[in-house]
């Protein structure tokens, strides 16, 4: 049953320590009211946005430069708007095509400049992808999940006796995924035995450790089984340095996303999605499993990989996913905004041979192909993974789907929303 769950954060306490928006402990303080209290207008409609700026909570007289563009896109008009009493209203016009509409705010006080934006929607649900789909997308995965699956999935196991407490073991575990490559990771379980259901939760971008293995312990107090895994077979117990000196030899920390590109057989992502779908083959090994739900949770990066492991591996019973990254990279190509890794912003990279193997591991033909229920997450507001890309995933999910939207949302979460996906994963066991 598909359920859209609007959800507007509000100024509080616990809020602010993690917004970006309203910055824990600062002086000053932006506040930007859409007329339309979803920040959603149809094509054709106007678009108003109330701006208060505050320094000490105190309303400033000030002026406010401001640019309107679409998202992730250059301004396409600029002004300036006089605060009174600490206000004014910013009328950002319209789109007659659907998409999202950027107000990017600049205010300087006593020689020091702060800046502040936020998007609002146009008709999203009626964003389509750019990116194409293969017509031998099925056989290309199929093959290359038969190819990794010659090599039985082995896995050394050492209890992790830092992150172990009186409810929960943790492991530390290397998992053998193919002929070539393996993946790190730390295995939560109640310390209980007991038959349970498993979650893998795939990492976000970058080239760097597994903080905080135990930040979601909550899962194994609740009776699940937890994988957190990294991808690209380093040692989460290596040091910043050494995780440095490796994403250098990259080029930069998410430089393996442009690895290959140019040859869909030889691309670096190639083994990340097939290393997904093994480390579910380990998870449905393990002897504690309950043999029903398979359960995949990630942010980001971390949210595409969920979503291509739900479309691969029919197993997968449930989907949680934020802001997925990954997602119709190529869109830029259709002058709107495209996903994370914003490949448009470097040069040669959106070449017809790249975009052709993007093809085969976009998101977006992922999301056409999932059967299992789909939770989603994003804001607005999120310049990494922007709305127009979490949109056009979520219009292109077929599966029962479900969605917490949060507009205010920059590329974030709170606790809350984290710990009520797990209560959401609870929900649809089996």
């Amino acid at each position: 049953m598909r359920r859209l769950i609007i959800y507007i954060c509000v100024i509080c306490c616990s809020l602010i320590a993690h917004a970006e928006n309203y910055p824990h402990r600062s002086d000053y303080l932006w506040l930007t009211v859409p007329n339309h209290a979803d920040w959603l207008y149809k094509t054709g409609e106007k678009a108003k946005v109330e701006v208060t700026f505050c320094l000490y909570g105190i309303p400033q007289d000030v002026e406010v430069q401001y640019e309107i563009g679409p998202d992730e896109m250059p301004a396409t008009s600029k002004g300036k708007a006089m605060l009174k009493n600490g206000r004014a209203v910013i009328d950002m016009g319209t789109m007659r095509q659907p998409g999202f509409l950027d107000l990017r705010l600049t205010a300087s006080v006593a020689d020091k400049t702060y800046k502040h934006h936020v998007k609002v929607g146009f008709s999203p649900e009626l964003l389509k992808p750019y990116t194409k789909n293969p017509a031998d997308f099925d056989a290309f995965w199929k093959a290359n999940l038969e190819e990794a699956r010659k090599t039985p999935v082995t896995d050394s196991c050492v209890k992790s006796d830092k992150y172990t407490t009186d409810e929960v073991d943790c492991y530390l575990l290397k998992i053998r995924t193919d002929k070539r490559h393996s993946v790190y990771g730390y295995l939560t379980r109640p310390k209980q035995a007991g038959k349970y259901p498993v979650v893998l939760c795939p990492p976000g971008a970058g080239i760097k450790t597994i903080k905080e293995p135990m930040r979601n312990h909550y899962y194994a107090k609740n009776g699940f089984i937890r994988l957190e895994m990294e991808i690209h077979g380093l040692h989460p117990e290596m040091t910043e340095e050494q995780f440095k000196e490796i994403s250098t030899a990259f080029s930069d920390e998410n430089g393996y996303v442009e690895n290959g590109l140019d040859d869909r057989d030889n691309y670096y992502m190639k083994h990340v999605y097939t290393g997904c779908v093994r480390a579910i083959d380990y998870l449905c090994s393990l002897p504690d499993w309950d043999g029903r739900n398979v359960f995949v949770q990630g942010g980001s990066q971390g949210g595409a990989l969920s979503l291509i492991t739900a479309a691969l591996d029919q197993r997968v019973t449930g989907c949680v996913a934020n802001h997925p990254a990954l997602s119709d990279v190529a869109g830029y190509l259709d002058q709107r905004a495209g996903g994370w890794p914003h490949m448009n912003r470097q040069h040669n990279m959106l070449t017809p041979a790249k975009v052709a193997t993007l093809q085969y591991y976009d998101v977006v033909n992922f999301a056409r192909r999932i059967k299992c229920p789909v939770y989603l997450t994003w804001g607005y507001n999120d310049d990494v993974c922007p709305p127009t890309t979490s949109y056009i995933v979520w219009n292109l999910i077929t599966a029962p789907k479900e969605s917490l939207i949060t507009p205010i949302n920059e590329h974030w979460t709170t606790p809350d929303t984290n710990y009520r996906q797990m209560l959401w994963i609870k929900d649809h066991l089996k």
